[in-house]
């Protein structure tokens, strides 16, 4: 499949067979993660690959997303991290007040995020399968303990990587007429918004697993209606953040 065609037919992976990723292949994906994009060049991420059955299994409960019992396809970490940045400023008795601002923080995150994603795309080019797991925030003070994270650093997301035992059907996307703007930002239209609304909904009611009475606006307004994750402030703050 040529990489377009495997890039709009992603799908995200959550059972794996139980053949496991080499370790040269494993290397590879690190080295895919690392050659991502990095603002400045300051490589300000860490990725913990988890193997350990138990902190693995407390990962999964703690973000409420088991993957065939805790054994097939393998669970990385990837950490926003300017914990490393901060030992070079000591070394040198430099101050570390503009590491520990928002702007830095988004720096780490975009970082993570590109190099997570620069691993996902070489992963699906060669087979393997994948999802991202944000839910790994849902107790952002209990991977910290398990995890042994330092001042500086925060757990963004996790990754599950195999190989696919069976894939979800590909999403449909927005029509890029909802997402791109020439010049300025282009609004989502209610007539925009209902379209992609039947879409989703034809959707949902069409896959094969976990069909739902649901569209866009419903997921929306589900994932809005409440407050989520209220301690990330204390936690970043905790972590050495000055907002």
């Amino acid at each position: 499949m040529e990489l377009f065609e495997m890039m709009i037919h992603h799908s995200s992976v959550r059972s794996f067979t139980e053949e496991t990723v080499s370790q040269p292949l494993k290397e590879q994906l690190l080295l895919a993660a690392q050659s991502a994009s990095s603002s400045n060049f300051l490589q300000a991420f860490s990725i913990i690959e988890i193997t350990d059955p138990e902190k693995r299994k407390a990962i999964e409960e703690i973000a409420n997303f088991p993957v065939d019992n805790g054994t097939n396809g393998s669970l990385s970490i990837f950490v926003a991290d300017l914990n490393k940045h901060a030992q070079v400023l000591a070394r040198h008795n430099d101050a570390t007040e503009h590491l520990r601002t928002m702007e830095s923080l988004v720096v780490a995150i975009v970082d993570a995020t590109l190099a997570a994603q620069s691993m996902a795309v070489y992963a699906e080019s060669v087979g393997l399968g994948i999802c991202y797991v944000g839910g790994i925030r849902n107790a952002l003070f209990d991977i910290k303990e398990l995890l042994e994270l330092p001042e500086l650093t925060y757990p963004v997301f996790g990754m599950f990587i195999g190989y696919p035992a069976a894939k979800n059907e590909v999403k449909p996307r927005m029509p890029i007429s909802a997402m791109l703007g020439t010049n300025t930002y282009r609004t989502m239209t209610p007539e925009l918004i209902d379209a992609y609304d039947k879409t989703m909904t034809a959707y949902y009611q069409a896959r094969r697993t976990n069909t739902q009475e649901s569209n866009w606006s419903d997921k929306v307004r589900q994932h809005f209606g409440s407050p989520r994750r209220a301690d990330t402030m204390d936690f970043l703050k905790k972590q050495g953040f000055v907002f």
